[in-house]
Formats: C-alpha cells, structure tokens, sequence
C-alpha cells in the first residue's frame, strides 16, 4: 500500500491550522462549560427565591380555616417558565387537576425534601430541561415548583454554534497564516531549487541573491560557493576533454591516411597482413568516431542555442544523411515550427537512428507529435528491443546494451545515447525508452514548451 507522502508546505499549513482548531476548540469548550454552569447556576438561584416566596404564600393560606390550596395556587404568579405543585396529605394539587403530577417530580427529590426540608434537582420534563426546587411547608405538605429551561436551552445551543463557527474561523485564519508563513519561509528554498533546475539544465550562471537575512546570507555565500567551484571543475573538465579531443585529431587523421593507403593496397598484401590492415582501418575510423563524440560531450554542457525550427524538414535531413528514406515520417501534428537548438536536435535524431541501425534491426519509424506546448518524437525499430535491466543505465556513458552483444557488434563508442541523453536534458525535457508495439523498441523524446 503506496504511503501519501505530503509537502513540507501542506505539513506547515496542517500544523499551523491544527494547532489553531485546538486552541480555539480548547477556549471554545472552556468557555462554554464557564458559561454555562453561571447561567445555570443563576438559574438555579432564581428558581429557589421563587420557590421560597410562593412557598410562604401557600403555608400562609394553609393557616387558614378550610384552605383553599386551588385558590391559592391560582393567585401565584408564575409566569409561562414555572409550574407550582402542592403534596398536601397524601394527594397532588396544581392550578388544575393534573393527574399522573406525581410522576413528574422524582422519588428521589421527594426523599430528600422529606429529610431536609429542601431540595433541588436537575430534571427532564416532557423533553425539556427544568430544575425543581422542593420545600417542605408542614410534616404533611410539600411545595415543589417546576422551572423550565427551555429559553436557556436554546441560549447554550446558540452560544454553543457560535463558539464552534469561531473555532472553525480561527482554524481556517490559521491555516491562512500558515500557508502565508510557508511562501515567505520557504521563498529561499525556492531560489535554490529554480538555481539548481538550472544548473542541471546546463545554465551554470546561475546564482543566489544575496540575502540580507544574517540566517539566510549563510545559504546564499555557501550555494554560490559550491556553484562557482562546480563551474569550474566543470569548465576544467570540459576543457581538458576538448583539449585533448582536439590534439588527437591530427595524428588520427595522419594515421587515417596512412591507413587508407594501406586499405587500397590490401589486395597486394598476404592474407595475415592484409587482415592486419582492415583490423587497423576499423579501430581508427572507431576511434575517430569516439574523438569526435567527445568533442560533442565537450561542448555539450553550453546552454542551448534555441531558434524557430521547422522540426519536420530537420527529421528529412537526419534520415537522409544516414540514407534512411526507407523509414517511415509520420507527422501527426500540424503544429511543425518548434524552438530548439537545430544542431543538438538533428544530432539526437542521427544517434537514435545509428542506434536502430547498429543495435536494433533499422528504424522502422519517426513520429512526431504535439500536445499543447510539448513537442515529442518517436524514433522506433526493428530489434530485440531494451530490456528493463538495461533502460535505466543505457544512456550513460561507455554503455553498451546486452543486444549489441547478443549480436556481436560492439562497434560503437558507447557515447552515443549518452549525447542524445544530454542534448534533450539542455531542452529540458528527457528520453526515455519503450516497448513499441509488436516487438521492437521505441526511444521517446520529449521536449516541453518548445512550441
């Protein structure tokens, strides 16, 4: 099961609003507990005064020859929140004949007012919340008073959306803050990454700015250290590669016509010696070959000299030049005048087609595509194709695929896909290889916002 791995911005952002929501829900809960238990607790204190003067005006009737407990139930004022009930000698009396009041008021409360005098309790009634407040008048007569709270329900249940709306609007200023955070912090992170894209892109003039931050001076000085000592390992290199490439040109050339010589006399020379000659011919024209390619490999690291080409006359040259007009040109795209560098480009096509000729049976097919800004060719073949071992390391350089083997011709300097590697790479795209479909190989190149 493939892990979600997050950015170091999406984790910032996370933390930033989670650790918002909990402070918010941790001040949110606190408050709403404080809120709560002080308005009920008010509540509460209301509803015993309340009970405490109807319960005096009920015992002050009760004085009287022949109470009239109705009567006097009826004269108290109490509003449209409360419900006075009277226990008087073993039955229930109300405003109005209420049977079942007994259920109303717990077994539990009633014990306790019978014990104490007085009681309070927390109840349900009908669904509602309420508080009963009980006060015993005389050893045979009680006064409970009911009052409903479903106006302060309602209250907590807004404060109580209130406060989870607060919650979620500081959770969400939060991740606000975070993701502002995020883009100033993580800015230099940033610089250095469009610096090192390109760098690997072959701009080697690439730099930092110097930062102003004593924090951040330390990673500017010390990336554009690295990038100077890079650059010029780089170009030393480089040179020494071109130097060298260079210098053996005119002793190869000497030792080709020398061979060549040698070449058209063959015929007059014994067999052993005549051999001898051709073994001598074909190493010099390989290491001609190799020279020239590292020369390429030299100049390789420039950046790219892009110009409007008209991509499918360059793929008519590459073919003709390797006298390939057998293969097929297949243009499945209008969009035909791309931006790239002529020279790198026709020299990728030459390679992938010396490739096919070499190692894969001969090209079969060129294909061009388009899609949106991105340009892609395919240069397919004929041959065994690439096996999965091979198709990570077959572009580097000195590599040579287990075909070329398998079909007893090493004759190539092993630097060839190495260029094509490193021409797409100063476009900035990549190449990759492929199964073509019915056996054979497919080398894609795929070149981004070239047209």
């Amino acid at each position: 099961m493939t892990r979600l791995r997050l950015g170091l911005r999406t984790r910032v952002i996370a933390g930033f609003a989670a650790g918002a929501l909990t402070l918010s829900a941790s001040m949110a809960l606190v408050s709403y507990e404080l809120t709560r238990s002080e308005l009920i607790t008010g509540r509460e204190r209301a509803a015993v005064r309340s009970a405490t003067f109807d319960a005096r005006v009920v015992a002050a009737g009760l004085n009287t020859p022949n109470p009239d407990i109705f009567g006097m139930l009826k004269t108290l004022d109490t509003g449209g929140n409360r419900r006075v009930l009277v226990f008087h000698l073993g039955g229930w009396y109300g405003r109005s004949a209420e049977p079942g009041a007994s259920s109303v008021i717990p077994t539990s409360l009633q014990g306790l007012v019978g014990a104490t005098g007085q009681g309070i309790q927390r109840v349900r009634v009908d669904g509602s919340p309420a508080v009963i407040v009980g006060i015993l008048l005389t050893p045979a007569t009680a006064l409970y008073e009911i009052d409903y709270l479903r106006e302060l329900d309602q209250t907590l249940r807004t404060i109580g959306w209130v406060l989870v709306l607060v919650a979620s609007v500081v959770a969400a200023a939060g991740a606000g803050l975070g993701w502002y955070a995020t883009r100033h912090v993580l800015r230099p992170l940033r610089s250095v990454a469009d610096a090192a894209q390109g760098i690997t892109a072959g701009d080697l003039s690439a730099r930092l700015e110097e930062s102003r931050d004593p924090d951040l001076a330390r990673l500017s000085t010390s990336f554009n250290t690295m990038v100077d000592q890079l650059s010029r390992r780089i170009e030393k290199d480089r040179r020494f590669a071109a130097d060298v490439s260079h210098e053996l040109r005119s002793p190869l050339q000497t030792l080709a016509a020398s061979a060549s010589v040698l070449d058209r006399r063959r015929d007059q020379l014994d067999e052993r010696t005549a051999m001898a000659a051709g073994l001598v011919v074909d190493e010099l024209a390989r290491f001609q070959s190799l020279v020239d390619d590292l020369l390429e490999l030299a100049r390789g690291d420039l950046p790219a000299q892009l110009e409007p080409v008209d991509i499918a006359e360059l793929a008519r040259r590459a073919l003709q030049r390797r006298t390939m007009d057998t293969a097929i040109l297949d243009l499945g795209t209008d969009r035909l005048h791309w931006t790239v560098d002529r020279r790198r480009l026709e020299q990728v096509l030459v390679n992938l087609l010396d490739n096919a000729v070499t190692h894969g049976g001969g090209p079969v097919a060129v294909r061009i595509t388009a899609d949106g800004p991105d340009g892609t060719i395919d240069v397919d073949d004929d041959g065994p194709g690439v096996s999965p071992a091979d198709r990570e390391v077959i572009f580097d350089r000195f590599v040579r695929g287990r075909s070329s083997g398998a079909r007893g011709n090493d004759s190539g300097t092993g630097l060839g896909l190495s260029l094509v590697a490193q021409h797409v790479a100063a476009h900035g795209g990549r190449v990759l290889v492929l199964d073509r479909p019915g056996g054979g190989a497919r080398f894609r190149i795929e070149l981004p916002g070239v047209l």
